[in-house]
């Protein structure tokens, strides 16, 4: 048997993956099974970052490469300073800076409203609750988003496949509202931090509270609420 010397090695074909999570050993996990996906064809390179204002930084910077693929907690510590609140707001910063990066978001939440929003916003290519996490389950994601599929988890498949009939809608004005009046914010910051009249948001705080059935009129119940439905 004789062998050919001369032949080219095939190349790796290279990946730059994000990964941004404020667990340590949830990061190594995935990097763990990353880094055991077709080897002999891929090699990826691998950035992490444990919180809100980490994740900006790296997406920011100008030595930061483009990104494939990113893995994104939602809940995560915010950057308040750029008005980076969770994972959501990662990816679409992403999308703004490298909008073919593809985004695999993971959560605890397990309201519909909350699955269906973040859905809707950000339109992602993997979308996992971390109860269904398992090793199988993070490789099959990846698989499917490196083949340029979808991948939603068991309970986000049996969730969207509820009758939804009650299902609330919110958009960014409210999403804003709620972070307002959950920081305490002032009537005259309000305005400042929100594009409406004084009157529209007193008519989407009303509706919000019809929404999600707060009887007491109280903004403080009405946060509590949205908080507890993951609105926000």
């Amino acid at each position: 048997m004789t062998f050919d010397l001369t032949a080219p090695v095939p190349q790796l074909v290279k990946k730059n993956i994000l990964i941004v999570d404020d667990h340590p050993f949830i990061i190594e996990g995935y990097k763990n099974a990353i880094t055991r996906y077709n080897p002999k064809q891929y090699e990826f390179l691998i950035s992490q970052a444990h919180d809100c204002k980490s994740a900006y930084d790296i997406i920011e910077s100008n030595n930061t490469p483009s990104f494939d693929i990113a893995f994104l907690d939602i809940s995560m510590p915010p950057y308040e300073e750029k008005e980076i609140f969770s994972g959501e707001d990662l990816a679409k910063l992403l999308l703004v800076k490298m909008p073919s990066c593809k985004i695999i978001l993971l959560t605890m939440y397990t309201e519909l409203l909350k699955i269906k929003t973040i859905i809707r916003n950000i339109q992602p290519n993997g979308l996992i609750i971390k109860n269904d996490l398992t090793f199988d389950e993070l490789l099959s994601a990846f698989d499917k988003v490196m083949k340029n599929e979808k991948y939603y988890s068991q309970s986000v498949l049996k969730m969207l496949n509820q009758t939804t009939h009650n299902a609330i809608e919110i958009d960014q004005y409210d999403k804003q509202i709620l972070i307002n009046l959950a920081k305490g914010s002032s009537v005259t910051e309000m305005l400042l931090n929100i594009p409406i009249s004084l009157n529209a948001i007193e008519k989407r705080k009303k509706h919000l509270k019809e929404l999600l059935k707060i009887r007491s009129g109280s903004d403080d119940d009405l946060v509590r609420e949205a908080k507890s439905k993951g609105l926000f």
